[in-house]
């Protein structure tokens, strides 16, 4: 059962939220360690321990975008939550602990790559963090004003638009049971599927207004 409450609740919610999401974004860059070389080494040697970081740069960028993006999708669906509610904790909760678990999985994968289980493991914890953001998204912006700030298409979409990322990462999985060194290379297909995911929302909107109407 959900409660009131003042709204310097929802703030301290908001802010540690903050706080989470940028200390994860943080770690990302902390484990793309520096090269460790002897002074005066040629600048051959430079190039070859700076292309062995390819792996670990490229997860930093895939994870920033993600866990911004997840981010970004937190702020707006609290941008219109008037009011604190309890129900709203522990999603919240579940969504940061998720989110504070990716720079071990971005690592995890970056110096294991074309390894089954280092890529299971990281896609599988995408889609889960793109599951618990999408129902966190609901949650809240069943409690506000989104839908009129929003508009019925923009509220679909806001609700939805995090299974962009489950989608890509699912797709990421499967090729990662057969060609995991490529396997990342699916998500890439996320701004795909989340295109797609807002023309399905606009779609099944149009229907159910042609229903209202035709009724």
């Amino acid at each position: 059962m959900s409660h009131s409450a003042p709204d310097h609740l929802l703030e301290r919610m908001l802010f540690f939220s903050d706080a989470v999401f940028a200390i994860a974004i943080t770690l990302l860059i902390i484990e793309v360690h520096v090269p460790e070389l002897p002074r005066g080494s040629p600048a051959a040697d430079y190039g070859t321990a700076l292309a062995h970081l390819i792996p670990s740069v490229v997860g930093y960028v895939v994870s920033f975008l993600v866990i911004a993006r997840s981010w970004i999708t937190h702020h707006a669906a609290f941008a219109h939550s008037p009011r604190f509610d309890a129900s709203l904790l522990w999603p919240n909760i579940q969504l940061l602990m998720i989110i504070a678990f990716m720079p071990f999985a971005t690592a995890f994968l970056a110096k294991n790559l074309g390894a089954v289980v280092p890529t299971l493991v990281y896609n599988v914890a995408l889609m889960i963090a793109s599951l618990l953001s999408v129902r966190l998204v609901r949650k809240a912006t069943a409690l506000g004003d989104a839908g009129q700030i929003y508009g019925p298409d923009g509220l679909a979409f806001l609700r939805t638009r995090g299974l962009g990322v489950f989608f890509a990462a699912l797709l990421a999985l499967l090729l990662g049971l057969l060609i995991p060194v490529y396997s990342e290379m699916a998500l890439a297909t996320a701004p795909l599927w989340v295109r797609l995911l807002k023309r399905r929302s606009q779609a099944r909107l149009g229907e159910t207004r042609q229903e209202m109407v035709g009724g």
